[in-house]
């Protein structure tokens, strides 16, 4: 019997700073409606990580796997199934919430993902915010565009970098609704946390030491 081929796969994975070994040798795989939290103290190598399983920093040893392939040599077919969040949240400040969001969408080819664009405002809570520029927006109304992106690109991998920043309680419990649906429709989360993520038994943890 053949052995099912893990949707992601991290095989032998090294990053360096200079001098500075971040991690090494780190393994694991993940599949549909799994979740992993990555967790260190600041300069760990979390985002460092991160970027590395989206394709956006190479490593400095091992091999990222997407459906069995190298992730390097089918770049632009496993982006087309990444949603990544990082830091910096990729917002045109002069231009609307709605514009933001359909110009994410021709990004990715995904033109026909704006007729969603209703729902997935109302869903986060944007719906009567959805035509002011992102700059009249605050810190937290500019998280939940960004989880309106996730949404509305339909994506199988999320790849979060300290979604939590900069919401309040109910963007907290936003943030995670959204990823158990997202668990429940068969996609993947991975994500770093500063503070306790509330995803009882369906969570793994990953740490950086």
């Amino acid at each position: 019997m053949s052995v099912p081929i893990p949707l992601l796969e991290v095989r032998r994975l090294a990053c360096r700073r200079g001098e500075v070994t971040l991690f090494e040798e780190l393994a694991f795989t993940l599949d549909r409606g799994e979740v992993l939290q990555i967790e260190g103290a600041n300069g760990s190598g979390k985002t460092s990580l991160l970027r590395i399983l989206a394709g956006l920093t190479p490593a400095d040893e091992g091999t990222v796997l997407w459906q069995g392939w190298d992730i390097r040599e089918r770049r632009s077919e496993f982006h087309g199934q990444l949603a990544y969040l990082g830091h910096h949240l990729g917002l045109k400040h002069e231009l609307t919430v709605v514009e933001n969001l359909r110009a994410a969408a021709g990004i990715q080819g995904m033109g026909g993902a704006v007729s969603r664009l209703p729902g997935v405002l109302d869903k986060v809570r944007l719906d009567h915010r959805a035509d002011l520029p992102v700059r009249a927006l605050s810190a937290g109304q500019r998280q939940r565009v960004v989880l309106a992106r996730l949404l509305l690109l339909g994506t199988v991998l999320w790849i979060l970098d300290e979604p939590f920043t900069a919401l309040d309680a109910a963007g907290v419990d936003l943030v995670r609704s959204l990823v158990e649906e997202h668990l429940e429709e068969g996609g993947v989360v991975i994500l770093t946390s500063h503070q306790a993520v509330p995803l009882g038994q369906r969570l793994r943890k990953l740490a950086l030491s």
